[in-house]
């Protein structure tokens, strides 16, 4: 017979489920909707990682309902996650979050969000649906396999038979020292770029195009480089890349004819043609010394080197920037884990879900979905055992 451990309110729980974030809440809620004995460990408010997703909006999904093109939007886990979107989709979101009285809307850049804006009204109607979990506030250092279950220590010891591990990207995995289990050690994924040049901090420009990876979207330029969602991207793409590497960028990927511009104003300083296109404070640095030349002083050379500064600009990416980042690449290497159930291969009943998994999407509800769908991948299993 198993020894068991009590826990602190004298009860012994059969589930456990470790962090009590977007996965761990929600796996919590497909148990406890079958009437399952669920205990959550998380030293901090529950969801608390939840409130500042889509700018305090809460980004629930992406509606893409094809589960093969919604993978696509997953530099690491797209095959893995075909078996787990075919269980749990974007449709199936929807419903979900319907049904626990969060209704909600898709934007024309196909992001779902709640009606009311608002992660704290997400949050609040997740955790009204886990009044019968018990939570524990505290930390779980370690995990040991026992006959029957698992030892979790804490400030105390206890016993469950099954242990569903949702601690995120951003926890230390010393959690799973006992075990061998491989890890891949996390990286920034979705974060700001430290680069080489600096250019006025607060500017945006629309529709950038990333010459290396063939991608559009927007940039924010900052006092440390670079962010905003095309930075974003490529960061998620490049986030096992070494330092420093170059990304090359078209400022303005559309048809213009500068020398029209030059013909048509040929007394205006040059910074206020480019202004036409630009922010003042970005054309005037970018064209440094030319800035105030008036137009009909510019020859053919000057007009190919601004065009080329335009149509060619580069930078050296030195690092990302420190505290930004929102998710990480790595963690629970996928070959370790089973992708319809989520269950750990070599260890029966110890589960993995959300970001603690080596998966990570693109900006736009992709994590959160792989939240949603891989907590329920893992309470099916649990529930069907």
């Amino acid at each position: 017979m198993a020894q068991e451990y009590k826990n602190s309110s004298g009860c012994k729980g059969n589930i456990a489920i470790i962090g009590a974030g977007a996965s761990g809440c929600m796996c919590a809620y497909f148990l406890l909707k079958a009437g399952a004995d669920v205990t959550l460990f998380d030293f901090g408010e529950p969801l608390r990682t939840l409130l500042p997703t889509g700018g305090g909006r809460c980004n629930l999904a992406h509606a893409e309902f094809d589960f093969r093109e919604l993978a696509k939007n997953y530099p690491r886990g797209e095959k893995f996650l075909y078996s787990v979107f075919s269980r749990f989709s974007t449709a199936d979101t929807i419903e979900l979050f319907e049904n626990i009285g969060v209704k909600t809307y898709i934007q024309e850049n196909g992001r779902i969000f709640p009606e009311s804006n608002s992660a704290k009204d997400v949050r609040k109607k997740i955790l009204e649906n886990l009044n019968k979990a018990q939570f524990d506030r505290e930390k779980i250092n370690s995990i040991e396999r026992i006959e029957g279950g698992y030892k979790l220590v804490g400030t105390s010891a206890y016993f469950f038979s099954h242990v569903v591990i949702a601690i995120g990207g951003h926890s230390s995995f010393n959690i799973l020292k006992n075990f061998d289990i491989k890890i891949t050690a996390p990286k920034p994924s979705l974060v700001g770029l430290n680069t080489d040049i600096k250019m006025p901090s607060g500017i945006v420009l629309k529709n950038v195009l990333s010459k290396d990876l063939n991608i559009k979207d927007d940039i924010l330029f900052t006092h440390f480089g670079i962010s905003g969602p095309l930075t974003y991207t490529i960061s998620s793409i490049k986030a096992r890349e070494e330092f420093p590497y170059k990304l090359t960028f078209d400022l303005y990927p559309q048809e213009f004819d500068l020398q029209k511009l030059l013909n048509t104003y040929p007394h205006k300083d040059l910074k206020n043609i480019l202004a036409e296109i630009f922010p003042l404070n970005f054309a005037k640095n970018i064209l440094g010394e030319l800035s105030g030349i008036k137009a009909h002083k510019i020859n053919g050379a000057m007009r190919d080197s601004i065009l080329d500064k335009i149509h060619n600009f580069e930078v050296t990416v030195t690092g990302t920037n420190r505290g930004e980042e929102t998710v990480t690449a790595g963690g629970v290497n996928l070959d370790e884990v089973n992708p319809k159930t989520m269950e750990a291969k070599n260890f029966p009943n110890l589960y993995f879900t959300g970001e603690c998994l080596d998966i990570d999407g693109f900006c736009g509800g992709f994590n959160l979905q792989n939240a949603w769908s891989t907590a329920f991948s893992a309470s099916q299993s649990i529930l069907s055992d």
